[in-house]
């Protein structure tokens, strides 16, 4: 590491659709931002496979080509892109100094666009099966469910807000839980029990999603926690509904995050730290949206948060 470490204006935790737009912005503004990618450079979106719903794409797109091309957009107006992890931050000097492996990087403002990560099972065939059957995103996905059977996977809320939305597409939705309780909100359990194309597994666990070698979801293996019992379940779709994991621990006693480890935000994309505005600070995407966790909305506050990020350079002579 040399001696001179070079001061950064604004560095881009991230390479998802918030972070590649907060890139194009901020380029286009000639700020030359360097965006660390981290450990899943391009996000959920990269592990996507036909998004229907990013507008200006009449036929869809697929997720990695979407981000392919946000990324040249971004380089083109002078964007950095750096293979990445980031290991330890420091807020509290000016500027903001990133560890990144041995390396020291400055900066006099960051955003933070480190996404949220998929709770999965951790199966290897349901590994093998994601985007062939196998998702973590109704609203993505829920179209290609059309007219079949299909599962969700899940007790809380998350689980019977996906299963609840995919009746719209799936004449059957079975809802599988590993215990006999749910930690779902009276109201939403009692929505989905009165729905009448969905029904409910208790005490289940998936062991296998079937049809790996097809590359097509064919079912899935599942077993009885209590008598051991193994039957197969006939399903085209299986749906995660067990939660996201925000990627923000690192910032944990910096910057305010809510019991789940989501980033609170005010206005949109400032971040605060015990309720005081950290000027120069900003999150954008899914490390502070547990609500809609759409391409399209991480996409709007990555403008966000690289608009403020210009606005915050000026004000401070830059």
């Amino acid at each position: 590491m040399s001696d001179q470490i070079e001061v950064r204006d604004t560095v881009i935790l991230g390479s998802g659709c918030s972070g590649l737009t907060a890139a194009i912005y901020a380029a286009r503004s000639n700020l030359k931002p360097l965006v660390l990618e981290g450990h899943e450079p391009g996000g959920q979106l990269s592990i996507t496979t036909l998004v229907e719903n990013f507008p200006g794409w009449p036929d869809g797109v697929q997720g990695p080509e979407l981000i392919e091309n946000m990324k040249k957009q971004a380089t083109r107006f002078g964007a950095e892109l750096r293979l990445a992890h980031l290991t330890s931050v420091d807020l509290t000097t000016s500027p903001f100094e990133l560890t990144v492996g041995k390396d020291i990087i400055k900066t006099r403002s960051l955003i933070i666009a480190s996404g949220a990560s998929a709770r999965w099972l951790g199966l290897p065939s349901e590994q093998a099966l994601i985007g062939h059957g196998v998702s973590s995103c109704a609203t993505c996905d829920g179209f290609f469910a059309s007219g079949k059977e299909i599962a969700v996977i899940g007790g809380g809320d998350s689980a019977m807000e996906e299963a609840l939305f995919l009746t719209r597409f799936a004449t059957k939705v079975t809802i599988i839980n590993r215990s006999e309780n749910f930690r779902a909100s009276r109201i939403m359990l009692e929505r989905a029990i009165a729905h009448p194309q969905i029904e409910f597994l208790h005490n289940t666990l998936v062991e296998e999603c079937l049809g790996v070698e097809e590359k097509d979801l064919k079912g899935l293996k599942l077993v009885n926690r209590k008598t051991g019992e193994r039957w197969m379940l006939p399903v085209s779709f299986m749906f995660l509904g067990i939660g996201h994991v925000p990627n923000a621990s690192m910032f944990k006693g910096q910057i305010d995050l809510d019991g789940d480890g989501y980033i609170l935000t005010e206005h949109n994309v400032f971040c605060t730290n015990q309720g005081i505005q950290l000027h120069g600070v900003y999150a954008c995407g899914d490390v502070q949206d547990r609500r809609y966790r759409q391409a399209i909305t991480a996409a709007g506050t990555g403008c966000m948060a690289a608009l403020e990020v210009e606005k915050y350079l000026e004000e401070t002579g830059r």
